[in-house]
C-alpha cells in the first residue's frame, strides 16, 4: 500500500475517533429525499381533496433523485459507484456462502444489497417517468400527456399504478434487510445512512472517503433540473375534454 504520511494519520484518527467517513452527504440525502417523496407521493394520490399537484411535485421530486443518482453511479464518490458495488452472480454467492464475518465487510454495499439498490432505482425511474404520461380518467393529466395517444396513456397509467405495489414490496424486503442485518448480525445499516460514517472494524482499511464533492452533486442535480423543467414546459398542452 502506498505510503502517506497526513492521509494515514487522518483516516487513524477518523477510525479511533468518529467512525470512517463511507456514504457522502449526496447518497444521504437522495435516500433519505426519495423515501420522503414516495411516501408524499403515495399519501397525497390516496388523501381526499385537490391534492393532485402535491402528487405531480412528489412525483418530479422522485423523477430529479433517481437521475441523479443514478449518474452519481457513475461520477460520485467512491462507495457512490456502480463500479464499486456491482458484482457478477459469484460474488453473490460467495456473499452467501457461511464464512467469517470479517470476509463479508464492505466498506459500501454488499454484493447482495447491490442487487435491491439497482432494482429499487430501476422501478423508481420507471413509476416516475410513466406518471408523466398518466391520467386519472376524469380531470387530471400527467404534463406529458400531449405526447402520447389516451390508449397510450391509459396503458402508462396503468403500469404506474401496478408497478407502486412492486415498489412497496421491494422496500419492505429492504427495511426488513437492514433490521436483519441489525438484530442478527449486528451490524447496523441504518445510522451509516444518516451519518455516513461506519465502524472501523467494519470497513477495510483504506477504503474510507475525504470529501462528498457537494460542487460536483450540486451542478449535476442543476442539469437533472434545468432539463426536466424544460421537457415539462415545452410539453403540448393536454386536453381535459378527451375523457
Amino acid at each position: 500500500m502506498q505510503a502517506n504520511g497526513p492521509s494515514e494519520t487522518a483516516e487513524t484518527v477518523a477510525r479511533t475517533d468518529r467512525g470512517v467517513l463511507v456514504w457522502d452527504i449526496v447518497v444521504r440525502i437522495i435516500h433519505w429525499g426519495l423515501v420522503v417523496s414516495v411516501v408524499g407521493a403515495w399519501l397525497t394520490r390516496e388523501l381526499e381533496g385537490d391534492w393532485f399537484a402535491w402528487h405531480t411535485r412528489f412525483g418530479y421530486a422522485v423523477l430529479v433523485l433517481v437521475a441523479t443518482r443514478i449518474i452519481w453511479g457513475f461520477v460520485g464518490t467512491r462507495h457512490a459507484r456502480f463500479s464499486d458495488f456491482l458484482r457478477g452472480p459469484r460474488a453473490i454467492v460467495d456473499y452467501l456462502r457461511p464464512s467469517p464475518a470479517s470476509a463479508r465487510q464492505h466498506a459500501g454495499h454488499n454484493p447482495l444489497g447491490a442487487l435491491m439498490i439497482v432494482a429499487l432505482l430501476a422501478m423508481l425511474l420507471t413509476q416516475a417517468m410513466t406518471g408523466l404520461f398518466a391520467n386519472d380518467q376524469v380531470f387530471e393529466t400527467g404534463p406529458l400527456f400531449g405526447y402520447v395517444t389516451i390508449d397510450t396513456s391509459d396503458r402508462l397509467t396503468s403500469l404506474h399504478k401496478q408497478l407502486f405495489d412492486w415498489i412497496v414490496a421491494a422496500m419492505a424486503v429492504h427495511i426488513a434487510a437492514a433490521f436483519f442485518y441489525l438484530w442478527v448480525r449486528r451490524d447496523n445499516l441504518i445510522l451509516p445512512m444518516i451519518t455516513g460514517r461506519k465502524r472501523p472494524e467494519r470497513v477495510p482499511p483504506g477504503q474510507g472517503i475525504d470529501s462528498s464533492r457537494l460542487w460536483l452533486a450540486a451542478f449535476v442535480a442543476a442539469v437533472v433540473i434545468i432539463s426536466l423543467v424544460w421537457v415539462v414546459s415545452t410539453a403540448p398542452e393536454a386536453s381535459l375534454y378527451v375523457f
